[in-house]
């Protein structure tokens, strides 16, 4: 695991394969394909896993929480930082 701190509790479902990796460092070292980024329009997909309550959540609600919205364990701030890794710009 790559990043380890009491707050990394996250796993995200990556679009081009469907399957849950805590990052985009695990996903890049297990798998035999590049990342795709989930664009705005999927943005209501269930891709987000608490790893504390095993609940799944929106990319959305994801995007816009500070938290699990099931346990409300807090996730890590640092992870906006590599929010482009993931999911694609939203339009403004």
């Amino acid at each position: 695991m790559h990043y380890r701190t009491e707050l990394d509790v996250v796993a995200i479902r990556f679009r081009c394969c469907g399957e849950f990796y805590p990052c985009h460092l695990c996903h890049a070292e297990t798998t035999c394909h590049d990342a795709a980024v989930w664009p705005p329009a999927e943005y209501g997909t269930q891709a987000i896993l608490c790893g504390v309550c095993g609940h799944t959540m929106s990319i959305r609600d994801y995007l816009e929480a500070d938290g699990c919205s099931s346990c409300t364990a807090p996730f890590n701030p640092g992870c906006r930082l590599h929010k482009h890794l993931y999911f694609g710009p939203e339009e403004r």
